[in-house]
């Protein structure tokens, strides 16, 4: 028995960790044929990734949130690392039962956290197979976040994990029956095996100490050999490469790649259009994604961590409504394209900007039909053109960020959906032809809907205050506190306007020094980037920074700057919001930027906003994608909301971190949805199964689509007629009112008492 135990254990152990080591070779060489990233964006900070990886780690601070799934998994992620010793052990008693570890072997309290973490392990894989197994695509359908998966791997894994947590506690209670340990703390997991296995023979006992220690490293050595054939199987190797990609993340501080995007890159550089086509440099930019070697090797890495758990497929609000789009599946997709397609890469296969082969007859010559075939395949195309990822698939995203909320191995899906969208974009001029609509009306009017630049301030005639404006009632913002940006929707939509008056009427109650620009500025290119033109972002991003900081008081001239805690501003939309928050430093714009909630609740706790008369009624909040999960501004709104006398909150089942998109953002409120049942109407029928009275939220785009399904649900007779949907600026204007000068966010304001002193 010892003979062959030893023999089939060496022999698996060779060629386990040949295969693995070529697998481990393999992956790091079909990283390399990435793009770079620009430099230090990755790599900065070491100490503090390295902190940041291990408390992802230590912590779980992801897995977490999902309660019991992330209790268990820490265990058994714990014992994957911890009872690796173990394995060390069994080779030794492979040549000797009686063998135990050097001063660890014997030593109390290694061998009582041997015994915990075991059980624990065993537990926890039996749990989360349990979770598997009742969450079953043919049981739970497109609702499992399982679905799409590779099954076969998924099971293989956590048996493997099981046999060789059960092998560790079995060869424990052989140990204590060989060494006739009584009952004691070392083995006070395992004693009833040691009962069970005392009066058995020394000789008996020795065989199966080399019985199950070849068990375990079989076990172990047939998982590395299959993780050593299939490079691709993330379920496995996410075990080894969620720690490099987890410590490259785009935050070194442990942020999600949430907020603002990335900018375009060619060869590692942010593309700057006012120069790319100075000189000849510009005919060999490379403008978004169109092939997968275009990815950054940081891309190639993501794609490969993927443990399809699924998470982020279960909070798609794309998947969820019944479009093509899963998270997770498209990972999968540029994963399997990327290592299919690496040995006619390797090879030096590869495309040059015509189109043209770069790579000879003879470097190709032994690449596998496979490799080869693969390279053919678009990387956006359809089902007939065999393409990877499907158009519709593409353009199905909002750019919520609940994906890369949820991603427990911190993978960047919304910058590599915007990457191809750009080539797409900018390059073949393939998008949803009414998002073009749009484009042009960015291009040439400035915002979205067409309309004329005089139109940004009309709202201010239907209130019954002065409203200050740059240029016109001040010289510039050195005069006043903050500069309050109305943004297209706030000044140009109507019931966006809405909410716009009403903040207004709340800065003037409370005496805030504010003013608004002018008319001259223009979008803040939000839809426009997320939509991929990022030229036109650009334009758009860099005509603001300027009218901005000539507003502030900057001249580039003169070498005048303003700080960055003097230029106040305050937005009520939360996409305008992220992007001069978040994305304006990429163009040389340094502002401090707040939310209008973030104001309007400092005001309250201030006193110079008091909400006196009481709003009735049940109301449920929306968080705004763009407000919540990039930005996680939570509390502020919900602060007002509870501040308000009168109103019951009661929370949807998906909020906060897990709150339900609209259906708006990713430049999606442009664009047609034709697949699947709205967005916007899924999210309002979880709000109206709660019969509220109030539906309300804290963004422009989020009450069009909200208003619009909730009066959709009205003419069918689906939702109460006195259900409104409002911003919690209007909630907050109707409360601060004194009962005698009405309600409603478009009563007619009144003149406030005695103003207080400006806010801080």
């Amino acid at each position: 028995m010892q003979l062959a135990a030893i023999v089939v254990s060496l022999v698996l152990t060779a060629v386990g960790a040949a295969l693995l080591a070529r697998a481990a070779l393999q992956i790091y060489r079909h990283m390399k044929l990435g793009q770079p990233v620009p430099a230090g964006t990755r790599t900065d900070n070491p100490q503090q990734r390295t902190v940041t990886l291990a408390k992802e780690f230590l912590l779980h601070t992801r897995m977490n949130r999902w309660g019991i799934v992330g209790i268990a998994h820490w265990f058994v992620a714990i014992g994957f690392l911890t009872l690796a010793v173990t394995l060390v052990a069994a080779y030794g008693q492979l040549f000797e039962a009686e063998f135990s570890l050097p001063v660890l072997g014997h030593w109390l309290p290694f061998e009582m956290f041997i015994e915990f973490i075991a059980l624990m392990t065993v537990l926890g894989i039996g749990t989360l197979m349990v979770i598997r197994l009742a969450n079953l695509p043919n049981r739970a359908g497109r609702k499992s976040r399982f679905a799409g998966s590779t099954a076969w791997q998924g099971y293989f894994v956590e048996y493997v994990i099981l046999v060789i947590g059960l092998a560790i506690l079995t060869l424990r209670g052989l140990e204590g029956a060989l060494a006739q340990a009584g009952y004691g703390a070392a083995h006070f997991v395992t004693y009833p095996l040691v009962l069970a296995f005392d009066g058995l023979s020394t000789g008996t006992l020795q065989n199966l100490v080399y019985l199950v220690a070849m068990i375990k490293i079989s076990v172990s050595m047939i998982w590395a050999i299959t993780v050593g054939l299939n490079t691709d199987m993330g379920v496995a190797w996410h075990r080894f490469l969620a720690f490099p990609n987890i410590w490259f993340k785009r935050d070194a501080n442990g942020g999600t790649a949430l907020g603002e995007l990335q900018p375009m890159t060619s060869a590692g550089k942010p593309i700057d259009f006012e120069t790319v086509f100075d000189d000849d440099s510009g005919e060999d930019t490379q403008f978004g994604v169109s092939q997968v070697e275009h990815f950054s090797w940081k891309g190639l890495l993501d794609f490969s961590t993927c443990t399809e758990c699924g998470r982020c497929q279960s909070q798609c609000p794309a998947w969820n409504t019944g479009k093509p789009l899963s998270p997770k599946l498209l990972i999968m997709s540029l994963r399997d394209h990327a290592h299919a397609k690496a040995p006619y890469l390797l090879a030096g296969g590869g495309k040059n900007a015509e189109g043209e082969e770069k790579a000879t007859a003879e470097q190709l010559a032994d690449v596998p039909a496979a490799a080869l075939a693969e390279a053919e395949r678009p990387l956006i195309g359809t089902a007939e053109e065999n393409g990877v990822i499907d158009p519709d698939v593409l353009w199905s995203c909002t750019a919520c960020g609940a994906c890369v909320e949820q991603c427990p191995v911190d993978i960047e899906h919304i910058d590599h959906i915007v990457d191809m969208r750009r080539y797409q974009v900018m390059i073949e001029s393939a998008f949803p032809s009414e998002a073009g609509t749009m484009l042009k009306n960015l291009e040439r009017k400035g915002n979205p809907w067409g309309m004329a630049k005089k139109k940004r301030l009309e709202w201010t005639k239907e209130v019954d205050f002065e409203v200050p404006v740059v240029g016109k009632d001040v010289e510039d913002l050195t005069e006043v506190e903050y500069l309050y940006w109305v943004g297209c929707a706030g000044a140009l939509e109507d019931r966006a306007k809405k909410t716009t008056k009403a903040f207004a009427e709340l800065l003037h109650i409370a005496g805030v020094n504010f003013a608004i620009m002018g008319g001259e500025e223009s979008c803040t290119g939000d839809s426009a980037r997320r939509l991929g033109n990022e030229f036109l972002f650009q334009q758009l991003g860099e005509q603001n920074v300027t009218t901005l900081n000539m507003a502030f008081g900057e001249d580039a001239d003169e070498g005048v700057t303003v700080e960055k805690a003097k230029k106040k501003i305050v937005a009520t939309c939360p996409h305008c919001f992220n992007t001069l928050a978040n994305e304006y430093p990429q163009l040389g714009g340094h502002y401090e930027v707040i939310h209008h909630t973030q104001l309007l609740q400092h005001l309250i706790d201030e006193g110079k906003l008091v909400p006196v008369t009481p709003v009735e009624g049940l109301i449920t909040y929306h968080d705004p994608c763009y407000l919540g999960r990039h930005n996680n501004v939570y509390t502020p709104p919900r602060e007002i909301i509870g501040r308000v006398p009168g109103l019951r909150n009661e929370e949807m089942h998906r909020h906060k971190e897990r709150g339900f998109c609209c259906g708006a953002g990713g430049a999606r409120m442009w664009m047609e949805e034709r697949i699947g049942k709205r967005i916007n109407n899924e999210r309002v029928d979880e709000a109206l199964s709660l019969n509220p009275d109030i539906v309300s939220t804290a963004c422009p785009f989020c009450l069009v689509m909200l208003t619009d399904s909730v009066n959709g649900k009205k003419n069918d007779g689906e939702a109460r007629e006195d259900v409104q949907v409002v911003d919690v600026a209007q909630l907050l204007l109707d409360s601060v009112r004194t009962p005698s000068e009405g309600t409603g966010g478009d009563a007619a304001p009144a003149a406030p008492s005695p103003e207080p002193e400006p806010a801080s």
